[in-house]
Order: structure tokens, then sequence, then C-alpha cells
């Protein structure tokens, strides 16, 4: 990679949560993207289950819930949402122990089901939403 692209992306480890969530809404306005697992999709979840039957046999997308997870396996689940969701130790704790928290959102059925697989590995309880 150049230095310019290894310095964006050392500024991008430093970013908090709610810092890379701003970051994504103001990078979908200015080039008119979407970005899979924005927070729009998180609205518009519970009104396409509220659709009924339907909307269950169409599902695309899935969302990745921690629910749980083993005291004892707390290291190796932190370790596996740090390699799904690339985030900093910190912030990766704080959303372990935070559960039932999701983990990912907006993916598809086989990468859900390789998420979850990996999480429950490690000894986490996963659910798909």
């Amino acid at each position: 990679m150049s230095a310019k692209t290894d310095e964006i992306l050392e500024s991008l480890k430093g970013l908090s949560l709610l810092e890379a969530s701003e970051l994504v809404k103001q990078i979908e306005e200015a080039f008119g993207v979407s970005a899979a697992a924005s927070a729009g999709v998180v609205m518009a979840a519970p009104g396409a289950a509220a659709a009924g039957g339907e909307a269950e046999e169409a599902k695309s997308e899935f969302d990745v819930v921690l629910e749980s997870f083993d005291a004892s396996a707390k290291i190796k689940v932190l370790k596996a949402v740090r390699e799904a969701t690339g985030l900093g130790l910190g912030d990766a704790k704080a959303m372990v122990e935070a559960a039932p928290k999701t983990i990912k959102e907006a993916l598809g059925k086989d990468e859900a089901e390789a998420l979850k697989k990996a999480i429950e590995e490690a000894g986490g309880k996963v659910t798909l939403k």
C-alpha cells in the first residue's frame, strides 16, 4: 500500500464506534452509496418483521446477534468478534460485554451462518435475526 492509504488506515483504526458510524453516514452522503451494515437497516428491520410470514420467506439479509457467552471463553469470543468486525480491542470488548448485542447487520445467509458458527465455536451463543 501507499503511504497515504497506510495513514488513512491507521486513522480509521483509532475511531470509536460512534465516530465510525458517523463516518459511514458521511461517506454514504458524499458518494451516494449505501453501506450494507448502515444504521438505516436497523430501523427498517422492525417494519420488515411486522409484514408477516411473507417477509420471513423472502428474507435475504440477516443480523448476527451475540446473545451470551461462556465466561471461560470470553477471550476467544472477543477474538472472533474482532476478526468479524475489524474493531479495536476496546470497542470489541465493550460489544461482547454488552451482550445481547448485534455484531453485524444485513449479511447474506451464508456469511451470517459462517459468522454464527465461528462465534459459537469460540464459546458464544448467537442468533440470526
